[in-house]
């Protein structure tokens, strides 16, 4: 039966927690203590000392919180004791007090439902794997993943519980290297939560470091047909690079382009240049089968993966030679002197680029050619190639 104190402390809290909602902490304080004060039926009672405990743990007065969330927990509320506990289990581990918030965590598992027992589990497990206890953090994992007792599907919140720890638990693994016991772990949250994209994602990173293994182990094995061998480097390469690993992306190209077997190293580069641009007589070669100069810039820049950054230089390059080109243009400037010293800049403009060399080689070889092998280019002429570049 709800008494007249019991109604009372129900309203007092039901302020304090409108107070607490706009930040008026110390008033909302003292009410939840009024409300306790009151000596309310066991429900009211649990609910308010519940809130004077989350009131005093945001205004810094840990002792006072922890004090309210215990007695909290002694009513033996299923709604708020639980709650309780599991405020003041995260209260002790944020304060290094890991042994005690290990002891709350175990009576939660008495006073709560599911959802409750699966965060207890879950806190069990962390905290034992920090104290090194492999064992009995493995058993605490499997209790937290574990479906409920019962028929049915999980609800809601414990769906949400096995979740979070099946999240957990699978990027320890990955860390660990650990990928297909991560897979299974992700595997187990789905099962109570399938529409989680959190856990959708991890399990594809398990599969990815699953399929890095195989793409090593197939290349440590040796393929025999080429096509195997190109396929294994291609995909292990671009699996790499979205890991975070450019340079060993960069590598393995590099390898497989130096493929010892007959048509290996062919089919591996065939690969590599599979977005270029067929190679036709088209002035661009000379007509002597001479590729186009930048091709090898290519080329590395699809082995590390730095395609984006080339076409970002060559067309902030692009855009300086047009500046300075269309502005004498637009202005009629007729004087040969700044014209040609306009033009010099604009020829200029790629020698801080990593291929301005090539650009500036690759005109040197065509005029030296097109004289019959004599360099008619003064010494001082744009680039660094030099009379002896190709």
């Amino acid at each position: 039966m709800t008494t007249t104190a019991g109604r009372e402390a129900a309203d007092l809290c039901a302020q304090a927690r409108d107070l607490a909602e706009n930040g008026h902490l110390e008033r909302a304080a003292e009410l939840f203590s009024s409300a306790v004060a009151a000596d309310p039926p066991a429900e009211v009672l649990a609910g308010a000392l519940l809130g004077l405990a989350v009131v005093r743990d945001r205004l810094g007065d840990l002792a006072e919180a922890r004090d309210a969330a215990r007695r909290a927990m002694d009513t033996g509320d299923p709604r708020s004791a639980p709650r309780a506990a599991h405020h003041l289990a995260l209260s002790l581990e944020q304060d290094g007090r890991f042994e005690e918030a290990a002891d709350v965590w175990r009576r939660l598992l008495d006073l709560g439902g599911p959802a409750q027992a699966v965060a207890a589990h879950h806190a069990l497990a962390r905290l034992a794997e920090a104290r090194g206890d492999s064992a009995r953090a493995r058993e605490h994992w499997e209790r937290a993943l574990d479906p409920p007792s019962g028929a049915g599907e999980p609800g809601s919140p414990h769906a949400a519980a096995v979740a979070e720890a099946a999240r957990d638990l699978t990027g320890r693994l990955l860390e660990q290297g650990a990928a297909e016991t991560a897979a299974a772990a992700a595997d187990r949250g789905l099962r109570a939560a399938p529409d989680d994209p959190e856990l959708r994602v991890l399990r594809a990173a398990t599969r990815m470091e699953q399929a890095v293994a195989d793409l090593v182990g197939a290349l440590d094995a040796q393929p025999a047909r080429p096509d195997t061998f190109g396929t294994a480097v291609e995909l292990l390469a671009g699996l790499l690079a979205l890991r975070g690993e450019p340079d060993a992306a960069a590598g393995v190209w590099s390898e497989g382009t130096r493929g010892g077997a007959p048509g290996f190293a062919e089919e591996v580069r065939g690969r590599l240049r599979r977005g270029f641009a067929p190679q036709e007589d088209d002035g661009e070669t000379d007509g002597d089968g001479r590729a186009p100069w930048w091709e090898p810039y290519l080329e590395e820049a699809v082995a590390t993966f730095s395609a984006p950054l080339l076409a970002g230089e060559l067309f902030a390059v692009l855009t300086r030679m047009h500046a300075l080109l269309a502005l004498p243009v637009a202005e009629g400037e007729a004087r040969p002197d700044v014209l040609r010293q306009v033009m010099e800049q604009a020829l200029r403009t790629p020698d801080e680029t990593v291929w301005g060399e090539g650009v500036h080689a690759d005109f040197r070889g065509r005029l030296r050619r097109a004289a019959g092998g004599v360099d008619v280019l003064p010494p001082g002429w744009p680039g660094r190639g030099g009379p002896d570049a190709p």
